[in-house]
């Protein structure tokens, strides 16, 4: 299974890449094969020029066409999602993530921004084809604590959460037919029935 970490901070070390990294980790210890994007680390001329040609846009748009899971995080401002995550989503082509599953994860100062997981990143990951969005992960600051030594720690509800959402990634990647059995057998017209 591939997966492919997508960090939307613009801060290089941030509790949104702690986060990020927590489940990378997970999942490398379950044997998927782990790549990590950083958007930041994007040309910023060719990000706001939209410069597809550019060879740093051009190998991020290749690693997210590669990637049977993508993982998106992003610091949560002024109730929506990062600019920098903004520009790049905006240049992946539309069907960017069909046949993907996604996990959103978000960090933000209070509580009051969990919903921009729900109203702002989930409708653009939908718009590109993703073909399970899982349901996010938002960790308020005092759940992602930085050290006195200078490294990050998630608190016990924020893991167990990722625990369960690293489980749910491994069951969607690795057994597409589980997606299928759960669809109901296909019915012919002639046997539909409608009543008013």
């Amino acid at each position: 299974m591939s997966v492919l970490l997508i960090a939307g901070s613009p801060s290089e070390r941030s509790r949104t890449a702690a986060l990020l990294d927590a489940a990378g980790q997970r999942l490398a210890t379950r044997g998927a094969l782990v790549e990590r994007l950083r958007v930041r680390d994007l040309s910023p001329q060719a990000l706001l020029l939209a410069d597809f040609g550019h060879p740093s846009v051009s190998k991020a748009i290749g690693q997210v066409a590669q990637a049977q899971v993508v993982i998106v995080a992003t610091p949560v401002y002024k109730a929506a999602y990062s600019g920098v995550l903004k520009v790049f989503l905006d240049l992946l082509p539309q069907d960017a993530f069909k046949g993907k599953t996604v996990l959103p994860l978000a960090t933000g100062g209070s509580p009051n921004h969990m919903l921009a997981l729900d109203y702002a990143l989930r409708p653009v990951l939908q718009s590109l084809g993703a073909r399970h969005i899982l349901s996010g992960i938002f960790a308020v600051d005092s759940q992602v604590t930085l050290s006195p030594e200078g490294s990050y720690s998630l608190s016990p509800d924020i893991s167990d959460r990722l625990d369960a959402a690293v489980t749910t990634l491994v069951t969607e990647a690795l057994s597409p037919s589980l997606a299928h059995a759960s669809r109901f057998a296909p019915v012919h017209f002639s046997q539909v029935r409608c009543s008013v």
